[in-house]
C-alpha cells in the first residue's frame, strides 16, 4: 500500500500552534502599547487644557488692562469641554483670580488632577510637576 502524504515542505498554510503563538505575541505587544498610547492621549489632553488656561489668563490680562480691575471677567477659553471643565474658583475680585481645569469624563483618571493659576502666574496641579 502507497499512501500519497505531503511531505512539510509542501504543505502550505499555518499550524494551530503556529497560530496560537503569532496570536500571544500580538497579545503581548498590546498590552504594552495600549497603556502608553493612552497616557500619550491625556497627555496631548492635559496640554491643550493648560493652553486653553493660559489663553484666558491672556484675555484676562487684556480685560484688567482695559479696566484695571479683573472683576467681572468672565470670558473662558475652552476647547477641551468634554475633558476637562475650566473655571474660576470664585468670582474675579479687582486684584486676583484663580483659574482651575478639573478633568472630566474620560480624563478623569488623570494623574495630575485639578490643575491651577493665578494672576500672578502661579501654577499649581495636585500631583507634582504636571505644568
Amino acid at each position: 500500500m502507497h499512501r500519497n502524504f505531503a511531505t512539510r515542505a509542501q504543505r502550505h498554510g499555518f499550524t494551530l500552534i503556529e497560530l496560537m503563538v503569532v496570536v500571544a505575541i500580538i497579545s503581548i505587544l498590546a498590552a504594552i502599547a495600549y497603556p502608553s498610547y493612552m497616557e500619550y492621549v491625556r497627555k496631548a489632553r492635559r496640554t491643550q487644557a493648560q493652553s486653553d488656561m493660559m489663553e484666558t489668563v491672556q484675555k484676562a490680562e487684556r480685560y484688567f488692562s482695559a479696566r484695571n480691575s479683573y472683576a467681572g471677567f468672565s470670558d473662558i477659553s475652552s476647547s477641551q469641554a468634554t475633558f476637562y471643565t475650566i473655571s474660576f474658583v470664585a468670582d474675579p475680585t479687582a486684584t486676583a483670580f484663580t483659574l482651575q481645569a478639573e478633568p472630566t469624563g474620560g480624563q478623569s483618571g488623570d494623574k495630575c488632577g485639578t490643575m491651577s493659576i493665578n494672576q500672578a502666574g502661579t501654577k499649581t496641579a495636585d500631583e507634582g510637576s504636571c505644568w
